[in-house]
């Protein structure tokens, strides 16, 4: 059991994943540190001074903090649009070699121009021979 379990960690999917999500996870606090500590108090201070993690609305004892809200709205767009740059980079420098043409099965009959069968040395629809 232990070796099917070694195998198991081994393989380069479940390595792979492991490391998409320890970097995932330190991404995510550089993101927030961005958007929490440079572009909020810069979008605050474009739109009049206003802090938004101080902004909330207090419905009897329940305090309803929108501006948390924004600010993770803001961490997830800035998340989302650096996972697509990654991506289309990393699409762009993979480039695919152009596949092989495949190997003819079929060729024309150079007498009738059926299409036969490439390793026939008669042709079934006019009997001539090549």
């Amino acid at each position: 059991m232990l070796k099917e379990f070694r195998e198991f960690v081994m393989r380069g999917n479940v390595l792979d994943l492991a490391v998409a999500v320890i970097i995932g996870g330190a991404f995510g606090k550089i993101i927030g540190s961005l958007v929490n500590d440079i572009l909020m108090p810069l979008i605050g201070l474009a739109m009049g001074g206003i802090d938004f993690s101080g902004l909330s609305i207090t419905i009897g004892e329940a305090v309803i903090a929108y501006g948390a809200f924004i600010q993770t709205v803001v961490d997830f767009l800035i998340i989302a649009f650096v996972i697509f740059l990654i991506v289309k980079s990393a699409k762009s420098l993979k480039r695919e070699a152009p596949a092989a043409p495949a190997e003819a099965t079929t060729k024309e009959c150079p007498y009738c121009f059926t299409t036969i069968s490439i390793k026939a040395t008669r042709c079934p629809h006019c009997t001539s021979e090549f």
